[in-house]
């Protein structure tokens, strides 16, 4: 079988891993051949091809980012795009695709499969928000990178006598901020689930330095908003492609607590360095693991589907169940963050 592999989306650490357990796999034990589309599904639009073989992922496994490219492209959005998809796959002989990407590119997946092509999906982004599976490739790279940095602001904040703001990723969904607020120790950890009342953060962070304390780490979600009816409004910085704007909340709150409490008052923006470098042990597991049942998936006729980890087992779970939902943190785990500031 010849089979199409593509990465779409942002990039994540643990991608490498994941097409490198496809190639090895699919070549060693399926005898399948495998090719690359270079830059998501805009390359397989656009036939943008790539030999992938075992020469080809030597050494990728501790590699960030992807050997692929990547792109924020859906054919079924573009006109004639899905149509550009279809002649590549006849052009190039491809039995089955395996697309690794987050919710947009998942949703692509979705439509393509419906065009009668034999997809099989593998979910990736660090902001862990893609509904059906417990992890996605790229968010224990991102925890830890997001824990290591409050973990550094920590001394430099008690160092001056600070309120020191981290903005972390997470549009839709706070699962960076909440777990590395609570590993980093964080005392105020802001997400998209639960809008903020920026009076009761200010009297908090006021009688935490009256009482005990001379510094404060707040750690907040991109995506994170104020409750309506409070004292502070705020909408949302978007940029062309509809991606929330880094450091556009941190810098909001940040003014506003140096405002209303007088503290010296900083901002760190941690933006696409949660996104780079050496993924943990971890992600690459999770990855391999991912490509090893995708591939397995593929080979068994399986179409429309994607690999997810429940427990410790991977399944498989229909495109058409996680469409349009996104999974967010459970009110237990931001409770946990409260109860330890």
């Amino acid at each position: 079988m010849r089979v199409g592999l593509l990465t779409g989306g942002g990039d994540v650490p643990g991608l490498n891993a994941a097409i490198r357990a496809v190639v090895k796999r699919g070549e060693g034990e399926h005898g399948h051949s495998v090719v690359g589309f270079r830059n998501g599904w805009k390359g397989l639009a656009d036939g943008d091809v790539m030999p992938l073989t075992r020469q080809h992922i030597r050494n990728v496994l501790a590699s960030g980012g992807t050997l692929l490219g990547t792109a924020r492209y859906h054919p079924h959005a573009d006109d004639g795009g899905l149509d550009a998809v279809l002649a590549t796959l006849e052009a190039e002989r491809i039995e089955a695709v395996i697309c690794i990407g987050g919710d947009g590119t998942l949703h692509a997946a979705s439509k393509v499969a419906e065009a009668g092509v034999r997809v099989v999906a593998v979910p990736k982004t660090i902001d862990n928000d893609v509904w059906g599976t417990d992890r996605s490739i790229g968010f224990d790279t991102a925890v830890t990178i997001a824990t290591e940095a409050v973990d550094r602001i920590h001394t430099t904040a008690e160092s001056h006598n600070r309120v020191m703001i981290v903005e972390v990723m997470g549009r839709h969904a706070g699962w960076i901020a909440a777990t590395a607020g609570i590993a980093g120790g964080a005392e105020v950890v802001l997400a998209p689930e639960e809008p903020f009342d920026i009076d009761r953060i200010v009297r908090f962070l006021q009688h935490r330095h009256r009482a005990h304390a001379s510094f404060s780490i707040v750690v907040v979600a991109e995506g994170a908003v104020p409750a309506r009816g409070t004292s502070m409004s705020y909408e949302t910085q978007v940029g062309r492609f509809g991606e929330i704007v880094a450091g556009a909340i941190g810098e909001r709150l940040g003014a506003e607590i140096a405002e209303r409490t007088g503290f010296d008052t900083r901002v760190t923006v941690l933006g696409h360095v949660q996104r780079g470098g050496t993924p943990t042990p971890a992600d690459r597991i999770l990855g391999s693991r991912f490509g090893v049942a995708a591939i397995d998936a593929v080979t068994a006729g399986e179409s429309g589907v994607m690999t997810a980890l429940r427990g410790e087992d991977v399944v498989l779970v229909p495109l058409a169940d996680i469409a349009g939902k996104v999974k967010q943190v459970p009110a237990d785990l931001l409770e946990t963050a409260r109860a330890l500031a």
